[in-house]
């Protein structure tokens, strides 16, 4: 989708914070309050917003581990792969999951309360299931960037 400059001031000023008004959206991006809550529902309509959602702090609700989880499939069927795709879905503790090219087949982003938790998940929910071969963790030691602003 082609934005327009008043587009891309809107999207920039909803990235940074959801909760502005629409006045404060109508100035910022310089139309009319109609024109923004026009525009908002056709961004939506057209997938260009995914959701308005609140992002939490991890550290505040005690979740004080995150992985990056690399998984092998046991073989590169689509059955085997959808079997994966579904059941990683599902898991509310995996924030991302990617199928990658190289010697993985996925990384997962995990997010876990502690070790024992994480622990627990892995054995249970990743390396138990039949399509996995093997997985590898690397356990972050501190974030360094974290953002959900989009550069558009």
């Amino acid at each position: 989708m082609k934005l327009s400059g008043s587009d891309r001031k809107l999207l920039n000023a909803l990235q940074t914070d959801i909760g502005i008004s629409q006045i404060d959206l109508a100035e910022r991006c310089g139309l009319s309050r109609t024109s923004v809550w026009r525009r908002i529902r056709e961004l939506e309509d057209r997938g260009v917003i995914d959701a308005q959602v609140a992002i939490l702090n991890p550290e505040a609700l005690d979740l004080q581990i995150h992985v990056l989880l690399s998984v092998t499939m046991v073989e590169h069927s689509d059955m085997v792969r959808r079997s994966f795709e579904t059941h990683v879905e599902r898991l509310p503790e995996v924030m991302e999951c990617f199928s990658v090219s190289g010697e993985r087949d996925y990384i997962l982003q995990i997010i876990s309360r502690d070790m024992r938790s994480y622990n627990d998940f892995l054995n249970t929910k990743i390396l138990h299931h039949p399509s996995v071969l093997s997985a590898s963790s690397s356990f972050a030691l501190r974030r360094v960037k974290y953002t959900t602003i989009l550069p558009i």
